[in-house]
């Protein structure tokens, strides 16, 4: 793997005026206090290269984030896109593509992701990226290049924390069955051809044989999917159970009430753009689902944005999210280090 060169100002030119441990170039404590996520990592000295310091610093990032779920990194020199991803290619290995999309961003450069591109007054539930899938990256890191000036926060919870505080009666019920999403791709979502990448049918095909999604071509060319997920999942490091889906998201009861029961009028439960059933294709109980979206609310941490910022996140251990705002705000991502979990085995 090729290493990005370091710039000017790194650590390594500031660091002949300190002694010590390498890590003397900042000082870390939580960012909120009584909350371990995130902690928050600034530098000592002014002028310090994030990327330079990461590099030298590789393996105590990796354990504070198995630690704590994530770090915020504030204060360093500033970072563009390509210092973002020359940072991730440094702690995770190369940024992966934005494959099987499940939301509209825009490619920056490299495998650097626009923020998810939803209209400014929405808010993005907390959630782990592709855990509708049973591959994901293992890292995000999201860079604040302009803040908002009113809302914009991302928000992140403690995956640990939400297993274990759900009621066992439900979680336990999701862990057996697991979660089936079905998705139409039309007008009203994404098209296939975004998602897939392409826009020969035989290759989504292949795709989708590939990673046994199950596919059905509609007589107006449109495109349906299924597939089942884990609805819980074993840390592979830390062996911490997470709890790791997005049932709360693809679930039609995500929506307005009233644009829920009037898509369902139009097109009928079978051709919503998005939904989520058990495993077996039972339906989620909306008190189930409520009882979720509470949990993961106790547990979400917020803190404003500062230009600069930097907030590395273990996917696994820390859910995220995305509140509303006003004004400019450009929030750029990249993911790195893929895990594929086993085909898992639900009750049916």
């Amino acid at each position: 793997m090729n290493r990005p060169k370091l710039q000017k100002n790194s650590p390594r030119s500031v660091r002949r005026r300190t002694v010590g441990a390498r890590t003397e170039l900042t000082q870390r404590k939580a960012l909120i206090e009584g909350n371990k996520l995130p902690l928050c990592v600034r530098p000592t000295l002014p002028g310090v290269n994030l990327v330079g310091w990461a590099e030298e610093n590789r393996e105590e990032v990796g354990k504070w984030l198995l630690e704590h779920g994530g770090i915020l990194f504030r204060g360093f020199d500033k970072l563009d896109v390509a210092g973002l991803e020359s940072f991730i290619t440094v702690v995770a290995g190369d940024p992966l593509a934005y494959e099987y999309a499940s939301t509209p961003r825009t490619r920056l450069g490299g495998h650097i992701y626009s923020s998810t591109e939803y209209p400014p007054h929405q808010m993005i539930p907390l959630h782990n990226e592709h855990a509708y899938s049973r591959e994901w990256p293992m890292k995000l890191a999201f860079l604040c290049m302009t803040a908002s000036p009113e809302g914009g926060e991302t928000p992140i919870a403690d995956s640990v924390a939400v297993y274990r505080r759900l009621d066992p009666a439900i979680r336990d019920g999701f862990a057996k069955k697991g979660v089936m999403y079905v998705r139409n791709y039309d007008r009203l979502d994404l098209p296939w051809q975004k998602v897939f990448r392409s826009e020969d049918p035989e290759v989504v095909e292949a795709y989708c044989r590939e990673k046994d999604i199950e596919f059905e071509w509609k007589a107006d060319g449109g495109l349906r999917t299924r597939q089942v997920c884990q609805a819980v999942a074993e840390h592979p490091v830390t062996r911490d159970m997470v709890w790791f889906n997005q049932a709360h998201l693809f679930h039609v009861s995500s929506l307005p009430a009233e644009l829920r029961e009037s898509l369902v009028a139009e097109l009928g439960e079978e051709n919503l753009p998005r939904h989520a059933y058990y495993g077996d294709g039972s339906p989620i109980g909306d008190d189930a689902l409520a009882a979720i979206r509470n949990t993961m609310q106790a547990a979400r941490v917020t803190f404003s944005w500062s230009q600069g910022d930097l907030l590395l996140l273990d996917n696994m251990l820390a859910a995220h999210g995305r509140m509303p705002f006003t004004g400019p705000r450009k929030i750029v991502v990249g993911m790195a280090e893929p895990h594929a979990a086993a085909c898992p085995e639900v009750a049916r």
